[in-house]
C-alpha cells in the first residue's frame, strides 16, 4: 500500500516530460562539476573495469550505441533521485559488495547467490538492445550479461510457479532516493515465467564491455527490451517464483498509468504522453516507436490472443 502524506510529490508529478529534458540541459552545465566528482569517486572502485571472457553476440539491432557517457549520465534511478543527473551524482554511497541474490518462493532448488559465483554462472555476451523509456525518449545500449533463463533453470520452478518476482535492494543510507515517498520501496517488478524464460530477457552486470556502473543498477538488474524500461529492475536481490501476478511499485502508485505487462507499444498512450513517437538519445528529430520495440518477431507469440489494450 502506498503510504501518501499532504507532502508527498506524486509519481505524476515528478516523472519529467521530454520538454523538461530540454529545459534542464543549461542547468546540468552548472552541475557537471558536482556530479564528475561523485562519478569518479565511483569509478575508482567499480566503473571502467573491465569484465574478462565477454563474447560477442547476434543479438544486435544494427543501429548506432548511444555514447557510454549518455547512457551512464542520463538515467531513471528514483533510489538515488527523480532528475536523469541524479542517480551519476549520487550513487557512489552505493555499496556492491559483499552482494547477494536470494532465490526462492515456488521452485524446488532455492539458493542464495554470491555475486561472484553469480558472474561465474553462464558465459558472459555482449548483447545490443534498443531501450524504450514510457517518457518518450529510448537508447542502444551494448549490455554485458547472461539469460535470466539460467537460473530460472537450476531453480527448478514448481508447477505453481507462475509469475516471476524481484525485488532490490531497500537502504535508505546507500540509497538517499528512498529517504522520500515517491514509490513504496523496496522497488518491486515482475514477469509471467514464460516472459521471464525468454532467450532475450537478460541478467546484466555490465555494459560497454565493463563493470555495471551503479547509477545504471550494479550490481546485477533486470533487461527486458521489448518492455518499457521501469520493468528492468536494478540492484536486484531477490529473485521470487510466485503463483499469483505480483504488485509492482508503479502499479502500486498508480495502476492506471503503470500496467502489469507494459509492453512498448505505439498503439497504448500513456495517460500523459503519447507512445507514437520516441527521441533517441543524441537524435533532435523524433522517430516512430516499433511495436514491441522492434522484437515483435520474436516475443510476439507471447501474447498471441490477448488484448494489449487491457493489458497494457
Amino acid at each position: 500500500m502506498l503510504i501518501r502524506h499532504s507532502d508527498l510529490i506524486l509519481p505524476s508529478e515528478i516523472t519529467p516530460p521530454e520538454i523538461y529534458r530540454e529545459r534542464r540541459r543549461f542547468m546540468q552545465g552548472m552541475g557537471a562539476l558536482a556530479a564528475g566528482a561523485a562519478l569518479g569517486a565511483m569509478e575508482d572502485a567499480t566503473a571502467g573495469a573491465k569484465l574478462a571472457g565477454v563474447r560477442a553476440s547476434t543479438y544486435t539491432p544494427g543501429e548506432d550505441k548511444t555514447p557510454y557517457k549518455d547512457v551512464t549520465t542520463y538515467n531513471n534511478f528514483y533510489e538515488f533521485g527523480t532528475d536523469k543527473s541524479d542517480p551519476a551524482a549520487n550513487a557512489g554511497s552505493l555499496r556492491t559488495r559483499p552482494w547477494t541474490v536470494a532465490v526462492e518462493g515456488e521452485v524446488r532448488q532455492p539458493k542464495v547467490w554470491d555475486i561472484d559465483t553469480l558472474l561465474k554462472l553462464a558465459p558472459l555476451e555482449e548483447r545490443v538492445y534498443r531501450m524504450r523509456c514510457v517518457e518518450g525518449w529510448s537508447m542502444v545500449i551494448p549490455w554485458v550479461g547472461f539469460p535470466l533463463a539460467e537460473i530460472i533453470r537450476r531453480a527448478e520452478p514448481t508447477g505453481k510457479a507462475k509469475y516471476v518476482e524481484f525485488v532490490t535492494l531497500n537502504d535508505p543510507k546507500q540509497m538517499p532516493g528512498q529517504r522520500s515517498r515517491v514509490l513504496d520501496w523496496p522497488y518491486v517488478e515482475g514477469l509471467r515465467l514464460d516472459e521471464a524464460m525468454h532467450p532475450l530477457t537478460l541478467l546484466a552486470v555490465g555494459l560497454y564491455g565493463e563493470v555495471l556502473p551503479n547509477q545504471n543498477g550494479a550490481p546485477i538488474r533486470l533487461v527486458v527490451p521489448w518492455k518499457y524500461g521501469f520493468k528492468s529492475a536494478k540492484s536486484i536481490v531477490k529473485i521470487r517464483f510466485v503463483e499469483k501476478q505480483p504488485l509492482t511499485a508503479w502499479m502500486a502508485a498508480t495502476p492506471e498509468e503503470y500496467g502489469f505487462y507494459s509492453n512498448v507499444n505505439p498503439q497504448v498512450d500513456h495517460p500523459r504522453w503519447s507512445q507514437a513517437k520516441e527521441r533517441r538519445i543524441g537524435e533532435f528529430f523524433k522517430r516512430d516507436t516499433l511495436m514491441f520495440n522492434g522484437y515483435g518477431n520474436q516475443v510476439a507469440q507471447l501474447y498471441r490472443g490477448m488484448d494489449l489494450k487491457r493489458f497494457f
